[in-house]
């Protein structure tokens, strides 16, 4: 056999047998977890050091997924997803490391992901025009017109630098690490990017991406010997060399240091700074003490109890705490600091920091906030749940996470012996706090970054940019600058030179055939119990309890409502009768799995009614089922709300994670602005969760300072009208033993939670408003267009689902991001609601994306679709209906569909219609998008400049609107 096996260890924590083995000719390392998980699950990683900021490891994750030896396509990556049942499907650059992961649930399909990934990365086409695809390259439109700049990395690391909370996690690395490779930014520095040359970029490929560099994983239920089998022609065309790769420490600092750096605030007059302190951390090789090390962050900072977070949150200093414990570097993180800072209290912000370090090393932590800790951190590890992210994929990253620095990944997937280890170091007492001691007050490698406001900084980053792109112009000949339009019309040429259907049929594709045409279904039994429509899904959970209760939003009056965008964080973290709020979260990391808020809104089935609901979403080991409910009662029946300095502190944090999210999510926010103009559900969505909401925040902390007694009375209100058994549901996932014990239990609490008659459920009345520009300091746009198809005359049917595939993965990812030179481009359609949505992400354009947008309609009517094209996205769109969900996300679904009206019957219906397809229905869509186009609605979220210039160029496109 080609590979020898290295060692071998039945995990019981992951319910699997893992096998390390090398391959004898190349020293290729494979890691195999065999279990009975169908989400089947491959990665394969290489160390990838950076020696510069040009975000060469990153353009090069994006470069290799752009054609290869065997699939000579202009984008395998995207042909998978066109066709694919895949559950993942993507890749990831870390600060020395890169991974490209997939994952299905098909076995045929999992091989051929497989196979594509397999060759992309080690025979991969990486042309010059890739590079200037990708990364970054020149553009002139005229020979005396203005040089700028254009790529797709080029604009993402642009949006990424525009976040002030990217910024602090950037200028934390850099300079807790001055002196080994973190000091770079593997992801890109726009100032640097254009730095990169293409022979630079061929190198890292050929020093990096090498056999003898690589870690390969897989994990699932497919049989291993097919794995070795299957990997090995692979590996043999290689030899084996001497690749070095892996990232020296930093040496540690015998003092302290300070750094200030500066992010653009725009014309934001209150704008403030931000304060963290950073310490390095010993290796995280050292499973025992990374494990403590993550629990101490836990413990200092991760809940309202922590003393660390009260501490910083009561002070007044600041509107939101940061830090915590960071572990994708050979040599872990620790921060904490906060945001929200006046510039003049930056000083108090640290001395504050260390001393509550010190208090609490000396006088001892409270050993309730220890054992909730230590609780909740030992669930989460014997759960593993990982949401709609595979399982097998998070179990990648956390070996990989310590067998890039020549660690045992099978010790990184063990955990019962260290957590033993740690309790009983728990249990001698002072343990938490001689870490303190240790790795944070006498560790002198510890840096403090303040990061503070400047209306000049975008400014300056844009001068320098124009000086540097004036002094390439200023050096170029007339023919140079031919040279530059005639390298840009090549790449846009290539660019819209459609694949051949030869090279099209290189990619391994499913059939039609391999589909199941039925719907999956999730058992779901409904009754009654104290009168609360009680919903049942009898699944193995391996004796967890996850337990959803429902307050039906419709019970508010319409000034209440921006107020429950709040009141779950209030019910949960304000205290109750019994208990403030420091006890009342002990109680809930120790007897349970954690409870928190989320919302639940959408438009139903068939009607132009909507769904909203409040809830609470619980979990527990199912013998701590009445610790659970004993939990929920008290918050249900006797919340604290009349603690104002508590208030302010949730009112600031919310504000601050609000506004730190605009960047990050900006297609998000221009997609619930623009919805919210359509129909009620999203309209309710924005008033609790979107930019209204962040609007309402900020006049909220205004008006709490100065009339507390009103916002009280709210409050009460709000709490009167929503606790109610008469407008509640429960929602109950539990294999069958464990619910009949439960079924009494959970009675007989619902039994406890007043009830009044059913009052006339409120109707919300939508105001028309003008398409928006929302400005904001960054240096790329987040562009949307939209409008109610079922106004236009659209009628519901299932290819919709398969046109919008094929949109995403052809016209708008070729428009918007290959040619655009934005991170994204996307449609999505409601099919309750009927609102269909075009959205950009990290956009250097505005205007020509909306012409974009406004062409999707002749792109469909004059597509000429191949069979094999619309099979494809018929099989992708299948694909995403038949997603893997976990038991709990079952259970949620489930309920979903119910609330929604959604029977399997027209489920069924849908796929039914999904499956039937024609080319036909695409050019007919094309008819519906082009009244959309006349008749659609903007909104753009994007710099005052960039929404200026549009107007100049388009009088009164957009109304103007500040947000930060």
């Amino acid at each position: 056999m080609p590979f020898t096996l290295r060692s071998e260890r039945a995990i019981p924590e992951i319910n699997a047998t893992a096998r390390l083995y090398t391959h004898d000719k190349t020293g290729a390392r494979l890691l195999s977890l065999v279990n009975d998980d169908e989400n089947k699950s491959f990665s394969i990683n290489f160390r990838t050091p950076p020696a510069d900021s040009t975000g060469i490891a990153h353009i090069m994750e994006h470069s290799v997924l752009c054609g290869s030896r065997k699939y000579p396509v202009k984008e395998p990556f995207i042909e998978l997803k066109k066709g694919s049942l895949n559950t993942f499907l993507n890749a990831f650059t870390y600060p020395d490391k890169t991974c490209y992961p997939v994952a299905s649930q098909n076995l045929k399909d999992f091989y051929n992901l497989v196979d594509v990934y397999l060759d992309a990365v080690l025979y991969p086409l990486i042309s010059p025009e890739t590079l200037q695809q990708e990364g970054w390259h020149y553009e002139l439109e005229a020979s005396d017109a203005p040089l700028t700049y254009k790529g797709v990395v080029f604009n993402e690391m642009k949006g990424n630098y525009s976040s002030p909370d990217g910024l602090l996690g950037d200028v934390s690395q850099r300079s807790l690490f001055p002196d080994n490779i973190y000091r770079f930014d593997s992801g890109g520095d726009p100032a640097a990017i254009p730095d990169l040359t293409y022979t630079a970029f061929k190198t890292f490929h050929d020093t990096y991406y090498h056999p003898s560099n690589a870690y390969i994983y897989f994990y699932g239920d497919d049989p291993e010997e097919e794995r070795l089998r299957l990997l090995d022609p692979w590996l043999e065309a290689f030899d084996r060399k001497q690749v070095d790769s892996l990232t020296s420490l930093q040496p540690r600092f015998s003092a302290p240091a300070s750094v200030q750096a500066f992010y653009d605030s725009g014309d934001t007059q209150d704008a403030k700074a931000y304060l963290q302190l950073n310490w390095l951390m010993p290796e995280v090789t050292d499973i025992h003490t990374s494990l403590a090390l993550e629990l101490l962050a836990h413990i200092l900072l991760a809940t309202p109890a922590s003393p660390l977070k009260k501490v910083l949150s009561e002070s007044g200093l600041g509107e939101d705490v940061t830090g915590g414990y960071q572990g994708d570097y050979r040599q872990a993180m620790f921060s904490a600091g906060l945001k929200g800072v006046d510039a003049s209290n930056t000083k108090k912000v640290e001395k504050l920091i260390l001393d509550t370090l010190s208090s609490l090393s000396r006088d001892g932590l409270d050993a309730g906030t220890v054992a909730a800790s230590l609780n909740t951190v030992e669930f989460h590890l014997r759960e593993r749940n990982t949401g709609r992210f595979p399982r097998g994929l998070a179990l990648m990253l956390a070996a990989l996470s310590i067998w890039v620095y020549d660690g045992d990944p099978l010790e990184a997937l063990s955990f019962e012996a260290p957590l033993a280890a740690l309790k009983d170091a728990v249990a001698r007492g002072h343990f938490f706090e001689g870490l303190i001691e240790q790795y944070l007050l006498d560790n002198p490698h510890r840096v403090s970054v303040t990061l503070l406001p400047d209306p000049a900084e975008g400014a300056r980053r844009a001068a320098a940019e124009h000086a540097r792109l004036e002094e390439a112009r200023a050096a170029m000949s007339p023919a140079d600058r031919e040279q530059v339009m005639a390298s840009a019309a090549e790449l846009k040429r290539r660019q819209e030179t459609p694949d051949t259907p030869a090279a099209l049929a290189s990619i391994p594709a499913l059939k039609l055939s391999d589909i199941d045409k039925h719907i999956h279904t999730i058992p779901l039994e409904t009754l009654e119990l104290a009168g609360v429509k009680t919903i049942f899904h009898p699944l193995f959970t391996n004796d967890i309890l996850y337990l959803d209760l429902g307050f039906d939003l419709h019970a508010l009056t319409a000034d209440l409502l921006p107020y429950a965008g709040l009141f779950g964080r209030l019910l949960l973290e304000m205290g109750t009768a019994k208990d403030d709020f420091v006890r009342l979260t002990q109680r809930i990391g120790r007897d349970t799995g954690g409870i928190r808020p989320t919302s639940l809104i959408s438009a139903m089935r068939a009607s132009t009614a909507s769904t909203a609901w409040l809830f609470l979403r619980s979990k527990a080991v199912a013998s701590q089922s009445p610790a659970l409910l004993d939990v929920l009662q008290d918050v249900l029946l006797s919340a604290r709300l009349d603690n104002p300095e508590r208030f302010k502190q949730i009112v600031l944090e919310e504000k601050a994670g609000m506004e730190a999210g605009l960047l990050p999510g900006g297609h998000q926010v221009v997609n619930r602005r623009l919805r919210a103009r359509f129909h009620e559900a999203d309209w309710i969505g924005e008033q609790v969760g979107g930019l209204d909401q962040l609007f309402f925040l900020r006049e909220l902390a205004d008006t709490l300072e100065k009339d507390w007694p009103s916002v009280l009375e709210k409050l009460e209100t709000l709490r009167r009208s929503l606790l109610d058994r008469s407008s509640m549901i429960a929602n109950v996932t539990v294999d069958q033993a464990h619910w009949y014990s439960l079924r009494p239990q959970l009675e007989s609490f619902l039994a406890s939670i007043p009830a009044s008659p059913i009052p006339q459920p409120s109707s919300f009345v939508l105001h028309p408003s003008s398409s928006e520009g929302l400005t904001i300091p960054t240096q790329v746009n987040y562009v949307a267009k939209g409008a109610d198809l079922f106004k236009l005359g659209y009628k519901l049917h299932g290819s919709v689902q398969v046109i919008n595939k094929l949109l995403g993965t052809s016209w708008l990812w070729e428009k918007i991001r290959v040619q655009g030179g934005a991170y994204g481009g996307f449609s999505l359609f409601d099919i309750y609601s009927g609102v269909y949505t075009f959205l950009s992400y990290r956009d250097p354009n505005l205007l020509a994306t909306l012409d974009n947008f406004d062409a999707t309609a002749g792109f469909l009517r004059s597509l000429d679709l191949s069979a094999a094209e619309l099979t494809k996205s018929i099989i992708g769109t299948i694909g995403d209906l038949d997603a893997y969900l976990l038991p709990d996300a079952k259970g949620w679904l489930s309920l979903t569909r119910h609330l929604i009206g959604l029977t399997d019957a027209q489920r069924q219906q849908f796929r039914d219609e999904v499956l039937a397809t024609t080319p036909a229905d695409f050019k007919a869509f094309g008819e519906t998008l082009q009244a959309l186009a006349q008749h659609g609605e903007m909104v753009v979220l994007g710099s005052a400049a960039a929404i200026e210039k549009a107007n100049q160029q388009r009088p009164g496109l957009l109304e103007v609107k500040k947000v930060l």
